[in-house]
């Protein structure tokens, strides 16, 4: 893998959050499943809770080798603990919309962003293992895709409208920018246009989710 000397302890930190964020997700799905409405449902979370916890070990693995003394540094984002600080009331209230919102739409929006920019900074740098990388980047895909399905339905079926959803939204979307402010510094650092995936973050977003923020560009 063509990575540079001074760029392994950038990219240990990018995989450092991605991990973290792994993790949390892994929590988070199995205690939706609990919440789950239906057989379905259930079994996709749970599934999912395997796969985070998957990619997290996948992503730690590749942490030991980049940069071993970075492993088990002290949390550099803060905005990521509040975070989840959030999504464990929304499960305590058993708020399952909203830890849906959170997780499979905003977080795991969020994570595809970064994956996908990290994947094409990991092929410009001919990195091994790129059929692993693409399982991961699809089953990001697929826990993305089901939130927006189930909150789609939900709005279809009158349970909640886009305009409550936009105003839970607010103070996550609100973190992650805060967390997308600390992760351009480490694009930056090797190299990477941090202005180019910062704006792809909200592409990931769905259109009924930037309602608010459409209506202010017209």
């Amino acid at each position: 893998m063509l990575v540079g000397h001074d760029e392994k302890v950038p990219i240990a930190r990018l995989l450092t959050f991605l991990e973290r964020g792994e993790r949390m997700a892994n929590a988070c799905a199995k205690a939706q499943a609990v919440l789950a409405p239906d057989a379905s449902s259930r079994r996709f979370l749970l599934s999912q809770a395997r796969q985070e916890a998957a990619h997290a070990l996948v992503f730690q693995g590749a942490i030991v080798w980049l940069a071993p003394k970075h492993l088990g540094a002290p949390p550099f984002l803060p905005a990521l603990e509040e975070y989840r600080q959030c999504l464990d009331d929304a499960l305590a209230r058993q708020d399952l919309l909203e830890t849906v919102l959170a997780e499979q739409v905003i977080l795991e929006g969020l994570g595809e962003a970064i994956l996908t920019r990290i994947e094409e900074g990991l092929v410009k740098r001919a990195a091994p293992f790129g059929r692993l990388r693409r399982v991961l980047l699809q089953q990001e895909e697929a826990h993305h895709g089901f939130g927006r399905l189930m909150l789609e339905q939900a709005m279809a079926e009158g349970r909640i409208d886009g305009e409550t959803l936009r105003h839970r939204a607010q103070d996550y979307l609100a973190l992650t920018d805060q967390m997308v402010l600390t992760l351009s510094d480490l694009f930056e650092s090797i190299a990477e246009d941090p202005t180019a995936w910062a704006q792809d973050v909200r592409k990931f977003l769905p259109e009924w989710l930037k309602g608010e923020e459409l209506l202010a560009e017209r």
